[in-house]
Formats: C-alpha cells, sequence, structure tokens
C-alpha cells in the first residue's frame, strides 16, 4: 500500500480547510442576507403598525369625545325635568341628536394582516409581537362588538322611538315644519317620566362602560406604538 506524501497530504489537508472555509463563509453569509431581509421586513411591517395605529388614536378619541357628549345629553335632559325655560333650538338639537346616537369602531389592520400573512415570528421581540396580537385579536375586537353588536349599547335602535314619542308633545315646530324649541317644564305623565328617567341612567351607565374600555384600549395604543417606535431604533 502507498503511503501519501506529506508534501501531498498538506496539500489535501490545504484544499479541504479551503473548501470547508468557503463553505461556511457562504452559510454565514446566507444567515446574515436572510437576518437583514427578515429585519427590513419586520421594520417594515412596523412602520405600518404603527401608521395605523397613528389613525387608530384618532378614531378612538372621536368616539370618546362622542360617549362623553351623550353622557352629558343625558345630564341635560334629566335637567330638562326640572326646568322652567324654554330651550333655544341649537341646544335643544345638539342634545337630542347626541342623546341615542352610535357610533363605528374603525381599525386600521393592514399592518396587522401582512404581519400574518409574513408570520408573527418575524417580531423578535416577544413582548412586543405580544401586544400587538392582543390589541388587534381582543382588545379590538370588543371595541367593535360594544359598538356594533352589543344590545345594550344600540342606543338609536333600543331608545330613540320611545324617548322621542314620550318629548314629541312638548315641540314646537316653526312655519317650515322645522323644529323651532322644546317647551318647559316637560308636560309628561308621571309614568312616561319614570320610563324616561329609566332609559337615560341605562344610556348613561352603558357609555360609561364603553368609554370606560375605549380609555384602556387608548393607553395600550400610546403604549404600544411607542415600544415600536423603540424597537425601531434599534
Amino acid at each position: 500500500m502507498k503511503r501519501i506524501k506529506i508534501k501531498n497530504w498538506k496539500k489535501y489537508t490545504l484544499e479541504f480547510l479551503s473548501i470547508f472555509i468557503a463553505v461556511i463563509s457562504a452559510f454565514a453569509l446566507n444567515n446574515w442576507n436572510d437576518n437583514r431581509r427578515d429585519r427590513e421586513s419586520e421594520q417594515k411591517i412596523l412602520i405600518e403598525i404603527s401608521n395605523g395605529l397613528t389613525k387608530d388614536l384618532e378614531d378612538v378619541k372621536s368616539n370618546k369625545y362622542g360617549h362623553e357628549i351623550g353622557i352629558k345629553s343625558v345630564d341635560f335632559f334629566k335637567d330638562l325635568l326640572i326646568q322652567k325655560d324654554t330651550i333655544s333650538k341649537d341646544t335643544l338639537l345638539k342634545y337630542y341628536f347626541c342623546l341615542t346616537r352610535d357610533f363605528f369602531s374603525i381599525q386600521n389592520t393592514s399592518g396587522y394582516e401582512t404581519l400574518k400573512s409574513k408570520g408573527l415570528e418575524i417580531i423578535k421581540n416577544d413582548s412586543l409581537r405580544s401586544k400587538i396580537i392582543t390589541l388587534y385579536e381582543n382588545d379590538y375586537v370588543v371595541l367593535r362588538k360594544f359598538e356594533e353588536e352589543y344590545n345594550e349599547t344600540q342606543f338609536h335602535e333600543n331608545y330613540f322611538q320611545d324617548i322621542n314619542h314620550i318629548l314629541a308633545p312638548n315641540f314646537e315646530f316653526d312655519e317650515t315644519k322645522s323644529l323651532k324649541q322644546i317647551h318647559l317644564p316637560l308636560k309628561i305623565s308621571e309614568i312616561d317620566e319614570k320610563i324616561f328617567l329609566t332609559y337615560l341612567w341605562r344610556i348613561k351607565t352603558n357609555r360609561m362602560q364603553v368609554l370606560q374600555y375605549y380609555k384602556l384600549v387608548e393607553n395600550r395604543i400610546v403604549d404600544l406604538d411607542k415600544e415600536i417606535k423603540t424597537e425601531m431604533k434599534r
């Protein structure tokens, strides 16, 4: 059997090492490229989510304000039961419109949908990923159900017709048949007054419940957006 010469052995060793280093380098380069692409995708998705959160925050604040005015409307109509002066058209129409007004919860979910299509694990920060999922899969769903599905918070459907029936005899219309004012004190029966007060109580209670959840979600949106911006700077 022929022995491998030391010179050839060194040659083969160098060739092997060269091939080994080349293969390892190729794998390392591929991993680096994959990580870079994943990071770029993560950054783009986080930017899209952040932009959506900015719009969502505007909608949340708008709906919060609407429910706050709805609560003021309840207090306004409770005061009407003891008022003696005529209420002007502008004041009346504002609170009459807002008393049973409903809202839609509009969420910008395109960034989150992109994230799901790419794979949730593309967000490397476990805490951040968990907060994103919770906001879109839980908090936003609850808000939408409150505004659009939960029977107790469908104010117009549940209360407008009955309240209008109670108040209508006190309305005055002008020659164009436009609502002009409401005369006080309200002339309603004792039983109607009790029914009216019950409706006002339920409207206020439910609006306060919805408003409390809006405040919670608002804080979570703000905190999540801050965390996303911090993550993008790393």
